[in-house]
């Protein structure tokens, strides 16, 4: 199998989630990834309070499967040396230390360039190389909280809300990802090598593009609107069934909205005055509301799911992430083999989010161990060496 990255090098000093998870994608498209740890070892190693999951914590494995991991002592001379001669024979550079500290350790991008000029060199920070924030450290609650992303969940009056997850960090990391592989393209054209400078903060504002855009086109900031769609209808939100779970609707077009009410058994609503057009059933948002909420509890979540979905009207029963899996398609989980786990055969992985025909994404090589691939790698490098030199 040949994936569109095969036979590209990835030498990769980033740690925790925002860059690894960049270097995680380009893995899975086939690239050689280098992890170079600190002797310590990346701290998400023993991420989360699990002990018995030595080195390879859920959130470790999670951005990490197939890798390759060697710990060198950047301050060191022997092994700063190591670590450069890996980064002379690889296509991209990936770090995410705070602004400056990569160049203070002999590995800026200056520095980097003079041993290999068409690197394509890569830096994710929190809020960006130059900005007058550049030295505040962050982590993604932290920018889901400058960002003002916290301020969009959650209804008028509510307390900030958080994303339930890492959001910042994996939307970062693809973010990182994108730009890698645009710059690997160009080079290809090229041959020029590229800096690339990826804040959290900058990829969370054109993520939030859809909520951004409206303020900055028309200063007008966006209304907090809990559960209900950002058409402000009430045919987009969410609602209680008779099995006390809840199903979302996402009714916003006009052919739609004429599904529903002939579903619903109450055609009557196309001729009401208070909801035949959008403005009037916004206008009459508790009415149709609270007259949908009545049907609804009528029938359990995953019937309303399933029925309404067979006449096209779209909906999603609200699932819990163990029910969600269970609807991931073909090729969406890997199967890995992990050595060691506290955990019986094999541990199901995210991929990449996409499938592609033919050589799509995918591995099924485990996580390093910290170290796990010194020896090998330094024969690599003594190699490489001698072939240069004959």
């Amino acid at each position: 199998m040949t994936q569109p990255l095969t036979g590209f090098r990835v030498a990769d000093f980033s740690h925790v989630m925002a860059g690894p998870f960049a270097s995680h994608l380009l893995r899975l498209m086939g690239a050689e990834v280098i992890k170079i740890e600190s002797k310590s070892g990346d701290q998400f190693r023993n991420y989360g309070s699990n002990r018995d999951f030595d080195g390879m914590s859920p959130a470790f494995i999670a951005a990490n499967i197939g890798k390759k991991s060697i710990a060198l002592d950047l301050k060191d001379p022997d092994e700063k040396a190591i670590a450069r001669s890996i980064v002379e024979k690889s296509d991209v550079l990936l770090e995410n230390f705070r602004p400056g500290v990569i160049g203070r350790l002999g590995f800026g991008y200056e520095e980097i360039r003079e041993i290999n000029p068409s690197i394509i060199f890569c830096s994710v920070s929190g809020y960006g190389q130059d900005s007058p924030q550049r030295d505040w450290p962050a982590i993604d609650n932290i920018v889901q909280a400058t960002s003002g992303m916290m301020m969009l969940s959650g209804a008028e009056g509510d307390p900030p809300v958080r994303v339930g997850f890492p959001m910042v960090d994996t939307l970062t990391g693809q973010t990182a990802a994108m730009a890698i592989l645009g710059a690997l393209l160009r080079r290809e054209k090229s041959g020029e090598g590229a800096f690339i400078d990826v804040s959290m903060l900058d990829a969370s504002m054109a993520f939030m593009t859809s909520a951004l855009t409206p303020f900055l086109v028309t200063g007008d900031t966006l209304k907090r609107l809990g559960n209900t769609g950002y058409s402000e209808l009430p045919t987009a939100g969410l609602f209680e069934t008779s099995d006390q779970r809840h199903i979302s609707l996402g009714v916003v077009q006009e052919n739609q909205f004429a599904a529903l009410a002939r579903f619903m058994g109450t055609e009557e609503w196309l001729d009401d005055e208070r909801f035949c057009t959008p403005d009037a059933r916004r206008a009459n948002f508790d009415a149709m509301h609270g007259q949908l909420a009545d049907i609804f509890r009528t029938r359990t979540a995953e019937e309303w799911e399933r029925e309404l979905s067979e006449v096209g009207i779209p909906c999603g029963m609200i699932r819990r992430v163990d029910e969600a899996a269970a609807l991931s398609g073909p090729g969406a989980l890997l199967d890995i083999d992990i050595p060691g786990l506290p955990v019986e055969g094999k541990v199901a992985v995210p991929n990449a989010g996409f499938r592609m025909t033919p050589d799509g994404p995918g591995t099924d090589v485990p996580p390093p161990r910290k170290d796990e691939n010194r020896e090998e790698i330094l024969a690599w490098l003594a190699r490489e060496d001698a072939r240069a030199d004959a």
